[in-house]
């Protein structure tokens, strides 16, 4: 199955003067909010967004992850739950593996379409980077900290702001797209994502030494944010689930961007959407990657270009409009949003304790 690709910019171009919208943007908004129900991805065009501002993001993530480990744990950040700077390899435990819920629902997938069973914490590394503005007062400081910045990499900051803000703004607009296919006021979404704790965060795997065909860099799971949106990378394989529990091959167009959604959204719209499940593993076309990238004596480590929107943290998280009268409203009763994200960080062991966890 191919994910169908939207084009934003129709909808970036639309006159603005005008309150309603042209029979074409409704049904492309309808589109967008169908895919994510039934699918919990959708590729997505934005010309604000060029394939060219992701190669300069992935060359400089490439160059701090062949850094020495040593060099990159000066970035760690254990005591703010790993929120900012570098998570080193095998901090972020699969869900898979401690979610006992999960684990029942992975034996009752068909064969075909079981994740692999990963053994341990994850062997990937990731950065986190705060984009947008914080609250000037917020019940999480945590979850909202200052950037943490890299000796040697002078282009660190503007590199970062400016591929993390052009993703935020093409969630942004998806976001909007979404609601408005929902029957949702269009700002119900993104009044709550305003100063929320936005993440850059990319991940790097060394393909050098966990370049055999079945590594597990990301175990199954799904991600506690409100939308995730990636880049693409240079070395395939992402697999996600669909809602009927078919698994499918993601393949990210040159110029086009991936985006997932994540728990928080699935509590806006009482289950409507669901968090997608997906897992990173090493596969064939991983591996003809890699041989391409060897001969032409390139990196080999595998870095995501990924970012979480989040709903800001002192914001509810209740199911909105008429998402609140569905028969499934109760499972998701209203919690602050930080409050959820702390949760959801103890279960995958990112929650530390003074540097301990």
């Amino acid at each position: 199955m191919e994910l169908p690709v939207i084009d934003l910019e129709p909808y970036l171009n639309r006159n603005t003067e005008v309150p309603t919208l042209t029979p074409q943007l409704i049904t492309i908004c309808s589109e967008v909010s169908t895919t994510l129900k039934e699918t919990g991805a959708l590729l997505v065009k934005d010309p604000r967004c060029p394939a060219q501002d992701n190669d300069r993001f992935i060359d400089m993530m490439e160059r701090y992850f062949e850094k020495p480990d040593d060099f990159k744990r000066l970035q760690e950040r254990p005591n703010l739950h790993y929120q900012v700077g570098v998570t080193p390899e095998g901090v972020e435990v699969p869900r898979s593996l401690v979610d006992e819920e999960m684990q029942k629902k992975l034996k009752s997938l068909p064969e075909d379409c079981q994740p692999l069973t990963p053994t341990g914490p994850d062997p990937k590394w990731r950065y986190m980077w705060r984009i947008g503005s914080r609250p000037s007062t917020t019940k999480f400081q945590e979850l909202n900290s200052e950037p943490v910045i890299p000796e040697g990499f002078p282009e660190w900051k503007e590199t970062m702001d400016s591929w993390g803000s052009k993703m935020v703004s093409a969630i942004e607009v998806v976001a909007e797209m979404a609601a408005i296919g929902f029957g949702l006021p269009n700002d119900a979404f993104t009044s709550l994502m305003k100063q929320g704790p936005h993440l850059l965060a990319p991940t790097g795997s060394d393909l050098k030494r966990h370049g055999k065909e079945g590594t597990v860099f990301a175990g199954y799971h799904y991600d506690l944010n409100f939308l995730t949106i990636h880049g693409r990378s240079r070395f395939p394989g992402l697999s996600i689930w669909l809602r009927n529990g078919k698994k499918v091959e993601v393949k990210v167009p040159v110029g086009c961007l991936l985006i997932q959604t994540g728990k928080q959204i699935e509590w806006l719209t009482a289950g409507e959407c669901i968090a997608g499940m997906h897992e990173v593993v090493v596969n064939k076309r991983t591996l003809d990657a890699i041989k391409a990238a060897s001969q032409e004596n390139r990196s080999l480590w595998r870095v995501s270009s990924t970012l979480f929107s989040h709903i800001a943290s002192d914001a509810v998280l209740k199911p909105l409009g008429h998402f609140a009268q569905s028969p499934l409203a109760d499972n998701y009763p209203p919690i602050c949003a930080g409050d959820f994200v702390e949760k959801e960080l103890a279960v995958i062991n990112l929650k530390g304790n003074k540097g301990a966890l």
